[in-house]
């Protein structure tokens, strides 16, 4: 469970350059939601996402994973509640490492690190069947150095490294935005399956509003630093895009004649 109160986050305070990003959010993911999270570029969705993960510190509010409070943890400490997929495929392996020994960093989160990657049998074995399972011939390549993969490759493996031990929040930043689109699709439907069999509690931004409305049990939209819209379940299901963009429209109190110019709207 993730729960978020009071955030506001301010970048170069007292400046000409002063950008509130954050104005005080509030948000709370029960065990099992999977929230999409959609907004126009500087409405607050990365800088949300990067205070959660600690990449930023708010200047003020709170953050609680499954109740512990994460506000002020260094980042690397409060990775071992988080999983997290970024934009950008070449960000989430290492890319001089075996597949085999990103996943096997992987599978430690939260224990005591060590220099040493686990060769056990039982564990390549594992390992073998996880990579299977994505359908992108992975299975047989596990002494292979992640940097000579294409960037779908390295992205379902970098799901696959997020998920390996269950996250109490994963965290999903347009992660399928660099993919072309058949490769992006295919992301997508692994993430389904990661979340729904693992019954993961998720956050994905991201600018396509037909991907918010296909996926997830939530939706969440934000505009200038706050949350303006939430709907779930059966409201979330009744949407369109149309709908989507009226109820932007109205919550924002703007209107705009094109809105490809704010969100990837599909024909």
């Amino acid at each position: 469970m993730l729960e978020i109160q009071g955030l506001k986050k301010t970048f170069f305070p007292n400046t000409p350059n002063e950008k509130k990003a954050l104005r005080g959010v509030n948000l709370k993911l029960e065990e099992g939601d999977w929230t999409t999270v959609i907004g126009s570029n500087g409405s607050g969705k990365s800088t949300l996402m990067n205070c959660i993960a600690g990449m930023f510190l708010p200047d003020s509010g709170t953050i609680k994973i499954d109740g512990v409070d994460v506000t002020r943890m260094p980042e690397h400490i409060r990775a071992q509640y988080i999983g997290r997929v970024f934009q950008d495929p070449m960000l989430g392996t290492a890319a001089d490492m075996q597949v085999g020994e990103n996943l096997a960093m992987a599978s430690r989160r939260g224990q005591k690190l060590s220099l040493k990657w686990s060769a056990d049998p039982k564990q390549t074995a594992e390992f073998t069947q996880a990579l299977a399972e994505l359908d992108l011939g992975l299975e047989s390549r596990l002494t292979t150095r992640i940097g000579t993969l294409s960037g779908g490759q390295r992205q379902a493996i970098t799901l696959l490294m997020a998920t390996l031990v269950k996250p109490q929040i994963l965290l999903l930043d347009e992660h399928t935005a660099a993919l072309d689109p058949k490769t992006a699709e295919k992301v997508l439907n692994l993430t389904k399956k990661r979340i729904t069999e693992g019954h993961l509690t998720a956050l994905m931004i991201t600018h396509n509003m037909r991907d918010a409305l296909r996926f997830g049990n939530r939706l969440i939209m934000m505009h200038n630093g706050r949350v303006i819209i939430d709907v779930r379940d059966k409201e979330k299901e009744n949407l369109t895009v149309p709908l989507l963009l009226q109820m932007f429209e109205k919550a924002s109190g703007m209107e705009f004649d094109n809105p490809e110019a704010i969100f990837t709207v599909p024909a």
